[in-house]
């Protein structure tokens, strides 16, 4: 197909938006369709890489070729694309495992050539079934491969992943007249090597300028949460149209959002955990729905984890901002990308702030999982001679679901091959186990150095974009003119009062935690108890609540610092007071209170509860007791392993017990499972309602 027919069809694709192509476009869908080469596509976001492959697919097509198989990260990628694909007649379906029941009949499609273009993530790669079932029985008629988010096939890469090794390995078996695309916005020229050595010889390199020039950027550095939580509420609120705001961790994007709707600014949260049901049993909007409401200027923000990035694309997007840093400058290139797409005027501020070290670092120090973790899991195979499940990984190793899986999904992608699945149990092979050191010493240490970039991007006075080009190594970096340096003032002028701030203060002082109650004992973890299988109603805790997020600004970092003097101020009694009767009102109202026990802090606690209790007016009953010394709850690393170091652990005084509703106090929760035990042994023994209140949540799971 010539170059004019190939213009046709992007004038329907784009539904008479588009008449030319933007520079590079028709070179990339010639080399792919008309010549079947292998092409890295380095562009920036919202440069038009989707419509390349979904042009080139339909030319092939028409030539009588076979179907495309897209291997993408995010299978949300299509969401807001497959109506250009629509549009000129392609017919595209994803397998996934949200559509597990419709892989048979996807498939038969497939192998009856009714589909144009298929799409899986990497991670079904990993799947056996998917391997056997769907893919070999198609891989001779795939004439088109494309792998979107390319940068991942190089551990260089930012975001790295372990399945895309497999990406490489099919490569590396491709025949040479099938079409190779490989696409990413986010690749400096180390990443472009080495992905151009994984896609072989003859490969063409197409690379254009990362220049943003609707995107006004500035960078904010705050002194404290407070005064980022007053200057982000100001400056949505004078921000033109529609938004998104970053932030790191789930529970920040809840608590950002809160604030924002406080304030009077139609926000709402998104991420992994969105969509369902509510605790009061009430619909919540999907991601997809958030995106719609978004794409329809519906909400003024959507406050996101980086949930909502790669494959989302609103034109007229006019503003992004950062609450915290990300880890890198790519991943923030990336996300603020995002804004000013189809539009004159956009804006990009990225907010600097005292916790974004340390969230960063352990995120670097969760990019690989240490040595030992590695070879407690290698043994533990190597000691079952009928193979062994992640739920039996858990009871022999002390690590968490997510470490088991991550050493097993590292493992499985190993060139050596150290591990294999039949069903749902692993087996350790008999190949010998050699720990790459310098690998990850070299990995870490790189990113440690993308995350010393981000903090020079907050600091510097030079040109902002140029900064970022620059980092991506895009050779024609300049000045943009429009950034905060290069203007000499902010691109967003917000001036927050005193009386912002000691709002914003108090919001946060306010952001106490759900302590939900757990609802199942874990299996064979409570032999001395005797308890198994669902907790029983009458002998669960009911929805507690913690008043500060461990080492949080509010009253965290205040819990943090008074647990080392060894007692709690009469201003966390005082906070904890107002809790419960201005905001959570526990019914039936608690009677007594008791708390959970130590034997390394004899007193800590039950000071605290007890003067508590006087605030409140209702007796304090030291009705628990711990009569065996546990390894730390904090140093057991799964729910199996935390539940069964406390099995036998307290007892009850039975004539101590009152029948109403208590305060189970504590200062810190992170598994719930003391408070879990606790609270059933005191309903065992006729005790009423049992509600949880700790000073401090120190795990997601009080979300």
């Amino acid at each position: 197909m010539e170059h004019d027919e190939a213009r046709e069809l992007l004038h329907r694709a784009t539904s008479g938006a588009a008449s030319e192509f933007k520079d590079g476009q028709w070179a990339a869908i010639n080399a792919i369709a008309n010549h079947r080469q292998r092409v890295l596509l380095v562009q920036r976001t919202g440069w038009g890489k989707s419509m390349v492959y979904f042009l080139a697919t339909r030319m092939m097509r028409d030539t009588g070729a076979g179907p495309t198989l897209i291997i993408s990260p995010l299978l949300a990628l299509m969401r807001n694309q497959l109506e250009a694909a629509e549009r000129l007649g392609i017919q595209a379906v994803t397998i996934n495992t949200t559509n597990r029941d419709d892989w048979d009949a996807i498939m038969a499609r497939v192998r009856a050539d009714e589909v144009d273009l298929l799409l899986v993530s990497p991670e079904r790669l990993a799947n056996q079934e998917f391997l056997d079932s769907c893919l070999l029985p198609i891989a001779d008629r795939i004439q088109f491969l494309v792998v979107d988010e390319a940068h991942c096939i190089s551990d260089w890469g930012h975001d790295f992943r372990p399945d895309y090794q497999r990406i490489d390995r099919i490569l590396a078996q491709l025949p040479p007249n099938v079409a190779v695309l490989a696409t990413t916005a986010t690749a400096n020229d180390r990443v472009v090597a080495d992905v151009m050595a994984q896609l072989g010889t003859g490969t063409l390199l197409q690379r254009g300028p990362l220049a943003r020039p609707s995107l006004s950027l500035q960078t904010v550095l705050l002194p404290d949460r407070a005064a980022r939580f007053a200057w982000l509420a100001e400056a949505v609120r004078q921000l033109p149209g529609s938004g998104i705001v970053y932030a790191l961790t789930k529970r920040d994007v809840n608590r950002i959002t809160e604030w924002l709707l406080s304030q009077g600014i139609d926000a709402r949260a998104y991420h992994s955990g969105v969509g369902g049901e509510d605790e009061d049993g009430e619909q919540v909007n999907s991601r997809e729905e958030l995106e719609g409401m978004l794409l329809r200027n519906e909400v003024k923000a959507l406050v996101a984890t980086n949930a909502l990035g790669m494959g989302f694309d609103k034109p007229d997007l006019s503003f992004v901002v950062h609450f915290q840093a990300p880890q890198s400058i790519v991943h923030y290139y990336q996300q603020v990308g995002r804004a000013g797409r189809g539009i004159d005027d956009a804006y990009g501020v990225l907010l600097g702030g005292a916790e974004d070290d340390e969230i960063n670092s352990y995120f670097i120090g969760q990019s690989f999982p240490p040595e030992r973790q590695v070879e407690s899991i290698l043994d533990a195979l190597a000691q079952a001679d009928d193979g062994i499940s992640v739920v039996g990984l858990i009871q022999a190793v002390n690590l968490r679901k997510s470490q088991i899986e991550k050493v097993l999904k590292m493992l499985s992608v190993a060139s050596s091959g150290l591990v294999a699945k039949e069903g749902y149990r692993w087996y350790r092979t008999v190949n010998p186990y050699q720990s790459d050191r310098n690998r990850v010493e070299r990995l870490t240490g790189q990113r440690q150095d993308e995350w010393d970039q981000v903090q020079a991007y907050l600091e510097t006075d030079e040109c902002l974009m140029r900064f970022l080009r620059e980092a991506l190594d895009d050779p024609d970096a300049d000045d943009c003119g429009r950034c905060s340096n290069c203007l000499g003032y902010p691109v967003v002028n917000v001036k927050i009062s005193d009386e912002a701030i000691a709002e914003a203060s108090r919001f946060i002082k306010r952001s106490d935690v759900a302590i939900k109650p757990r609802k199942r004992w874990e299996t064979g973890a409570f032999a001395t108890y005797g308890w198994a299988g669902n907790i029983p109603l009458e002998l669960r805790c009911e929805e507690g609540r913690a008043l500060s997020v461990w080492r949080d600004a509010g009253w965290g970092t205040r819990v943090d610092d008074e647990k080392e003097t060894g007692r709690f101020s009469d201003e966390l009694v005082e906070a904890c007071a107002e809790m419960i009767e201005e905001r959570w009102h526990p019914r039936p109202a608690p009677s007594w209170v008791t708390c959970v026990p130590s034997l390394r802090s004899e007193a800590l606690v039950p000071d605290f509860a007890e003067r508590l209790a006087v605030r409140l007016g209702i007796p304090f009953i030291d009705a628990v007791s711990k009569v065996k010394e546990t390894q730390r709850q904090r140093n057991m690393m799964n729910s199996w392993q935390q539940s069964s170091n406390l099995d036998g652990a307290f007892e009850i005084d039975t004539d101590l017990v009152q029948d109403g509703s208590v305060l189970l106090v504590d200062d810190v929760v992170d598994s719930r499972w003391s408070l879990t035990v606790i609270g059933a042994l005191l309903r065992e023994v006729g005790a009423g309602p049992v509600f949880p209140l700790v000073l401090a949540s120190a795990s997601a799971a009080g979300d």
